[in-house]
């Protein structure tokens, strides 16, 4: 039976939803799961990465994310060193943060887990031993604060994260491997509907931007993010849509046009499909 590693096992009972966790060398610990995300950066020595059926070899500088849904162990460990990042992704919200602009961010912690199977991990990142370094140093600030817990930890914890996140965004955005290049093609085009999900955008645009065939392009996206281009575009429009029926007082019209709907009509049908209700009623009870 394969264990889930509670949040109320290794959170803080503050609440603070990211906890650092070295592993030097990482110990037996067997096949797992949890209720939060890691970001794990390989600090040394070597060891097999096994998720399910699946298995890769792991080295100094490899960098990846893991949904809690995902069971995974490490064998094969030859002085195996690690830093587990973990994070609540429930309790921690980075939609206010311009990650959306980074196609690094998406293919590395959205779509890169996706397509491990597919590319055999070499869609990885692995970070030069430079490049190690830095993330390290804001790994050891994240620590420090965690450690100490001083009033204002939770600002610059969180910043010492973020820094992490989009540091690790930006390395990958500059892999030289053709599998991440691959990959990075999908990201730019969901960079480019969460950046401009308000405009007219045709799919043939986006296998342009992905430099791919219509039928290559539609079968790799669903890959990576398990519906089609217009399925994730609408689903976008609904979140904004839904943000703004909260925080303002715009008519449900002009809410519609604003996210990218030319008929309030056919708006309202596709939030009362995601939502259950109409976007009036969902004012209200918010």
């Amino acid at each position: 039976m394969i264990r889930t590693l509670k949040k109320d096992d290794w959170f803080h009972p503050d609440g603070f939803p990211i906890v650092v966790e070295r592993r030097d060398p990482q110990e037996p610990f067997g096949l797992h799961a949890h209720e939060f995300m890691e970001v794990v950066l390989i600090t040394g020595g070597q060891g097999l990465h096994v998720t399910g059926e699946d298995s890769w070899q792991l080295a100094t500088g490899d960098v990846f994310a893991i949904g809690g849904d995902r069971p995974h162990d490490y064998l094969n460990m030859d002085q195996l060193r690690l830093v587990n990042i973990m994070f609540d992704q429930n309790s921690l919200s980075m939609e206010p943060m311009d990650l959306s602009s980074l196609p690094g961010y998406h293919a590395l912690f959205r779509l890169e887990p996706a397509w491990r199977k597919r590319h055999q991990f070499q869609s990885r990142l692995r970070l030069s031993r430079d490049e190690l370094a830095v993330a390290m140093g804001y790994v050891e600030q994240l620590e420090d604060e965690l450690l100490r817990r001083s009033p204002g930890f939770r600002c610059i914890a969180m910043a010492c994260f973020m820094q992490l996140v989009g540091y690790l965004s930006r390395c990958y955005g500059q892999s030289k491997s053709s599998d991440s290049r691959a990959l990075l093609r999908i990201a730019r085009c969901i960079t480019h509907l969460e950046t401009h999900f308000a405009d007219t955008i045709g799919l043939e645009e986006l296998c342009e931007m992905a430099g791919m065939s219509r039928r290559s392009f539609l079968r790799a996206f669903e890959a990576a993010t398990g519906c089609t281009p217009i399925a994730y575009l609408i689903q976008l429009r609904m979140t904004y849509a839904a943000r703004r029926l909260q925080q303002s007082t715009d008519s449900v019209t002009d809410i519609a046009y604003s996210v990218g709907f030319n008929d309030s009509n056919y708006f309202s049908r596709q939030f009362r499909k995601h939502y259950g209700t109409s976007p009036r009623a969902y004012r209200q009870v918010q």
